[in-house]
């Protein structure tokens, strides 16, 4: 692997670990979390370095959380979020990686097709993301009612609508942002590593 694909590999986990832990604990209270935007764009540009890069932003969020939770005097373990439900942020947060790692293995250019299919690809895997995670917090969650809460599909699928289109608007304006700058860079012809951007060279 190139020396150059590496470094590459560095400063996105970097810098995608930092917009996770500093949007996630609410340190500047008016920026959103950045969180599922950030596991997309990791599967688009780190997916050949999966196996230590998507652990590393479910690290970083896991401890930005306990580091929120106990700053504001609360016990983690203790937290109402912190649920069997909070579990199943595992495989809700690895859609948004595959559906980054699917788009980036298509090819992208500087076209409407890969405006398109990024559009599709988001909505899909932000979509899938927010079934799970708001659906095992609602059916898993204590918290939700107490443990003798009546729960129901009608309840469930009324507080989907609530919340769906927030999530989905966040995630979208991180994405388009960057989208917004690797067309830049590569309208400018900046030597962004192709093994690391596009898929393409290691695993």
């Amino acid at each position: 692997m190139p020396a150059s694909s590496f470094r590459h590999a560095v400063a996105f986990s970097a810098l995608f670990a930092l917009l996770v832990g500093v949007t996630r604990i609410h340190h500047f209270s008016s920026i959103p979390d950045a969180s599922w935007a950030m596991f997309f764009a990791g599967g688009f540009y780190l997916h050949t370095r999966w196996r230590w890069a998507f652990l590393l932003l479910m690290g970083v969020a896991v401890l930005a959380d306990a580091y929120a939770i106990q700053r504001a005097g609360m016990d983690f373990w203790g937290h109402y979020c912190v649920s069997p439900a909070y579990w199943f942020l595992l495989p809700s947060y690895l859609t948004l990686w595959l559906g980054g790692a699917w788009l980036a293995r298509r090819g992208v250019a500087l076209d409407w097709r890969s405006l398109g299919l990024l559009s599709v690809v988001l909505l899909t895997s932000t979509g899938l993301c927010y079934l799970l995670s708001n659906g095992s917090f609602y059916w898993l969650s204590d918290s939700w009612g107490g443990a003798q809460a009546q729960r129901s599909m009608a309840g469930w699928f009324a507080n989907l609508g609530h919340w769906f289109l927030p999530f989905l608007s966040t995630t979208a304006i991180y994405v388009a942002l960057v989208a917004m700058l690797h067309a830049v860079a590569l309208a400018a012809g900046l030597g962004v590593d192709r093994s690391v951007v596009a898929g393409r060279g290691g695993r």
